[in-house]
């Protein structure tokens, strides 16, 4: 690993309650600061005093103090954030691919937690849960009205421990406890597949630790499925991010070695460097290159990235790597744009600070931030179109979100002509039967998105999207 990567540690890029981050954890101690602007700390430490003495009942110092620190962070940017013991905890857990709780993949309807699956071997799949079963009770606390985070939280624990699930399995139409003992998960962020004879499909859904080793696995698995490889589809819709330096190392697996795959530029020193496809760029352990145990086919096979609103941070990454060197054709919607990278410095053994340091560009040198990638082909989610895409929230939609810092942000005011339109229409869907309203899952004969893709791959004629030229002009007018 190189020198800059050993002082900045662990890059990573991922999401924390539908705010998309990039981070890089750094225990380098801080160089010459500033002179400390002493008026205004005065103030400060008068604010302290008065609230401490004059405010109608008494108030916990360090909790004063802990609020004080978040207010500056969180009034910089959405992603910089203070983190406490519990959240930094939290934090951890989500680019580990780890994390204590049942084993459940969860959705949200009519306001229940729906058991989307269970994970294989899990303490819920022992359990007996199966797909659609409602959850309304966590112990004893009534799931209706709790956000999904609020559910999750309530489900994980520490190991051993035990929960209580009140669940209703409608197909039997009864209601019943199920006691589970919570235990460590580890998440599976690849699943791949011979779509049909000649062609691959694999779908990443986070960059966690063990992506790279799952994704050699799952290509492996491939091969030797299917020897003779047509096309693949590199499925990234909805991934939210994860570590940088597994993003870096999925695109190496696909483009030649030593190229450009994504930059950084910020005020550090540190913050300017160029990430390329070259194992000590994405190595993070000593050992032999992971990606070496891959077929040289993959350098060469065609390839189709799937992408859309909910592709961000790392897989923006990938996707403009791959878009810039002509590797692949990026097929789908425009990402959400998070392009910014935050950096983590422990505060002490138990808290820590998220700072955003730098920006993210890709090969060519545009700005992933607040733009995001455009794809080669705009595909819709369905043959219907695409019409809700435009109320999905993206970093640009962000209240103070940072800009791309290449020229300023052009609004177009057809967008929210558009919104308005689609939230008419969200209005009737909502609606409609429950089964109705059911997109379809990602990887089926169904899924409207990869079987253009495929139709890309086979040079057969693509339905081009009926409902996103906006973004076409958008990127048109920014660059």
């Amino acid at each position: 690993m190189s020198h800059k990567l050993k002082i900045a540690g662990w890059i990573s890029v991922g999401a924390l309650a539908g705010a998309l981050t990039t981070v890089s954890l750094q225990t380098v101690a801080r160089g010459s600061l500033a002179p400390l602007p002493l008026e205004e700390l005065q103030q400060l430490a008068a604010v302290f005093g008065m609230v401490k003495s004059d405010y109608v009942e008494p108030v916990d110092e360090k909790k004063l103090i802990t609020d004080a620190i978040s207010g500056m962070v969180a009034s910089l940017d959405p992603h910089s954030q203070y983190f406490d013991k519990k959240s930094f905890k939290e934090f951890r857990e989500g680019t580990s691919g780890r994390f204590v709780g049942v084993g459940i993949e969860i959705s949200q309807e009519d306001g229940l937690v729906k058991v989307v699956s269970p994970i294989e071997g899990s303490p819920a799949f022992r359990a007996g849960l199966k797909p659609n079963d409602l959850i309304t009770k966590i112990d004893d606390t009534v799931v209706k009205g709790l956000t999904l985070n609020e559910a999750v939280k309530r489900m994980r624990g520490e190991p051993n421990t035990k929960v209580m699930l009140t669940i209703f399995r409608k197909d039997e139409n009864r209601t019943f406890p199920v006691t589970i003992t919570r235990e460590e998960i580890r998440t599976q962020s690849v699943r791949g597949k011979v779509i049909e004879p000649g062609y691959g499909w694999i779908r990443l859904s986070q960059f966690q630790e063990r992506t790279v080793d799952d994704f050699v696995k799952k290509v492996d698995e491939i091969y030797k499925a299917e020897p003779n490889i047509k096309g693949l589809v590199l499925d990234l819709r909805n991934d939210p991010g994860g570590l940088l330096d597994a993003a870096v190392a999925i695109s190496a697996a696909f483009l030649p070695e030593n190229v450009t795959v994504v930059s950084t530029n910020g005020q550090l020193a540190e913050s300017k460097f160029v990430y390329k496809s070259a194992p000590e760029f994405y190595q993070r352990r000593a050992g032999s290159d992971p990606l070496r145990r891959l077929p040289a086919a993959l350098k060469t096979v065609p390839l189709v990235v799937l992408v859309n609103e909910g592709s961000a941070s790392a897989s923006e990454i990938v996707a403009g790597a791959l878009q810039d060197h002509k590797r692949a054709t990026i097929l789908g919607s425009q990402t959400f744009g998070k392009g910014s990278v935050q950096t983590v410095r422990p505060l002490g053994p138990d808290t820590g600070l998220k700072l955003t340091t730098a920006r993210y560009f890709t090969p060519s040198g545009k700005s992933i931030q607040a733009r995001g990638i455009v794809p080669d082909v705009m595909v819709d989610e369905s043959e219907e179109g695409n019409a809700f895409s435009v109320l999905r929230t993206r970093e640009a939609d962000l209240d103070k979100h940072l800009g791309s810092g290449q020229g300023a942000e052009v609004k177009d005011p057809s967008r929210e002509k558009a919104r308005e339109e689609a939230r008419k229409k969200a209005e009737e869907e909502s609606k409609k039967p429950v089964a109705d309203r059911k997109a379809p899952e990602f990887g089926t004969e169904k899924d409207f998105q990869l079987v253009q893709a495929l139709n890309q791959l086979k040079g057969r004629p693509v339905l081009i999207s009926k409902t996103q030229v906006i973004e076409r002009k958008d990127e048109k007018k920014e660059n």
